[in-house]
C-alpha cells in the first residue's frame, strides 16, 4: 500500500470547513499552541493530529490557520496553564452577516475557542513525519 502524502487542506466555505473538522477529530494540543494575532488577523493552532484517512494508528503534528480573524473568544479553557492539554473534538461555522460568522472550535470537557471571522477561509497542513501511537480515540454511540 502507497504511502499517504502529508494532508493539505484549504477551506472557502463551511462545507469545506467540515471536511478540515473531520481531520482534526480527536487532535491534541497544549493551550500554549495557540496563537492569536490581532493585527495580522490571523489564528494559528499546532497540534497533534490523529490520522484516521491512513486508517488509524499514528498521529502527525499539523497546523491550521484562521484568516480574517476579528476577535477571539474562549470558555471553559485554561489561559494561564499554557501546558494543560485539549483533544478536540470539532470545528464548526456559525453564519453572521455574510460572508462572515463564527468559527467554533470545541473541546472535550466542554471548553470552546470561538473566532469571528470575516469570511471562512483556513489552512491545514501536516507539518511532520507521522509517528505510530497506540492509543486509538474512542467515541460514545
Amino acid at each position: 500500500m502507497a504511502e499517504l502524502k502529508p494532508l493539505r487542506l484549504l477551506a472557502q466555505d463551511a462545507e469545506d470547513l467540515e471536511v478540515i473538522s473531520a481531520a482534526m477529530q480527536d487532535a491534541v494540543l497544549k493551550v500554549g499552541d495557540m496563537t492569536f494575532e490581532p493585527k495580522a488577523r490571523r489564528l494559528t493552532v499546532a497540534f497533534n493530529r490523529y490520522r484516521w484517512e491512513s486508517g488509524g494508528g499514528a498521529r502527525v503534528r499539523a497546523g491550521l490557520q484562521l484568516g480574517g480573524v476579528m476577535k477571539v473568544e474562549t470558555r471553559k479553557i485554561r489561559r494561564g496553564a499554557p501546558e494543560a492539554v485539549l483533544e478536540l473534538l470539532a470545528m464548526t461555522f456559525t453564519a453572521g452577516e455574510a460572508p462572515g460568522g463564527v468559527v467554533t472550535l470545541s473541546f472535550a470537557g466542554g471548553g470552546d475557542l470561538r473566532a469571528t471571522v470575516e469570511c471562512v477561509e483556513a489552512v491545514l497542513a501536516d507539518v511532520s513525519e507521522p509517528w505510530p501511537t497506540r492509543r486509538t480515540p474512542e467515541h460514545e454511540v
